[in-house]
């Protein structure tokens, strides 16, 4: 099978619904030149009419994008860096979200909203966060966090296609993978996991970017003896839960694993609901791995310290297991 990197899936993903969906559009902060991470690039010539740059006022064109939704349009809104969704709170959070729910289904808002997240090396404290866990404590919203270009592209083109607002996360670091994706459609569900590896011994649950680092780490601690499943969540909400508690109950043991700040991050929510659900099955502690409460800084040598990899889910594992190491 062929492969393209991530961006390439994104782009193809938006091509192909636009082509499909004349109602589908683009907006936000230089999306006619595909700038800054080139998802964009080129539908312009494509699609004339259909891509707009927009002024840099997040609340703005947000807001015009859930008009245009409820209106019979699917507006794709381009946030350049996730950090701007704070901007954005009022129309995602008080209107898209609530909309269809408060005129009893009268109203549609099939937005998707696109952000890059994520620490990338030298971005500093505000174009480097990580924050679906806000906006996942919003009925509403579903949100999307895709790790590779087969995903990104099938959950891409159901968010397009979905009746509800979509926030989709994608991670900075990953625009560049390459990864293989069919040339023929396909659709990926919202609320599915993937598990990318399987294993006996520790489920190691991973979001976004982190499925990588969670797979690396894997692979050392397969050559020590110890097997683990790496799930990833694909969207954390909706969140398969079942898949997770399912692989709980067969290894017992549960390593987490998110750029996300520890405290409040989503990380948690996923460790509670395994302990209502399993916690007889937990032969340890569940573990997080993710950065402690600090802002990012913009040295890239002082940032790795703050990122989780793969040497931190190696040591949560061990550690599950008695070992320090």
């Amino acid at each position: 099978m062929r492969q393209i990197t991530y961006a390439a899936a994104l782009r193809e993903a938006l091509r192909e619904e636009m082509k499909r969906d004349e109602t589908v559009f683009i907006m936000g902060e230089d999306v006619e030149l595909g700038y800054a991470f080139t998802v964009t690039q080129g539908l312009i010539d494509d699609f004339p009419g259909r891509v707009f740059d927009t002024p840099i006022a997040e609340t703005g064109f947000t807001g015009a994008g859930v008009g245009a939704a409820m209106t019979g349009s699917r507006p794709v809104v381009e946030i350049q860096f996730a950090d701007f969704l704070t901007v954005a709170m009022d129309p995602l959070v008080n209107q898209a979200a609530k909309m269809r729910y408060m005129t009893g289904g009268q109203a549609r808002v099939p937005l998707t909203v696109r952000t890059p997240m994520g620490c990338s090396g030298g971005l500093a404290g505000q174009h480097s966060q990580t924050l679906y866990s806000w906006l996942a404590h919003v009925p509403g919203l579903l949100i999307v966090t895709p790790s590779t270009p087969y995903d990104a592209k099938g959950l891409l083109k159901t968010a397009i296609r979905d009746d509800n607002p979509v926030v989709f996360f994608e991670h900075k670091k990953l625009y560049s993978l390459k990864g293989e994706v069919p040339e023929e459609e396909y659709l990926i569900p919202f609320g599915k996991a993937d598990v990318k590896r399987k294993g006996s011994d520790v489920t190691i649950v991973a979001i976004g970017a982190m499925v990588h680092v969670a797979l690396k780490a894997a692979e050392t601690l397969a050559a020590e003896g110890i097997e683990c499943s790496v799930i990833d969540p694909r969207t954390v909400r909706p969140l398969d839960i079942e898949t997770i508690l399912a692989d709980v109950r067969k290894t017992s043991r549960l390593v987490i694993v998110d750029e996300a700040n520890k405290t409040g991050g989503f990380a948690g929510e996923i460790a509670a609901q395994v302990a209502e659900e399993a916690l007889d099955s937990l032969d340890a502690p569940i573990r997080r791995v993710a950065p402690n409460d600090a802002i990012v800084p913009y040295s890239p040598p002082l940032e790795q310290t703050i990122i989780p990899g793969e040497a931190d889910v190696i040591r949560a594992v061990r550690g599950l297991f008695g070992q320090d190491r």
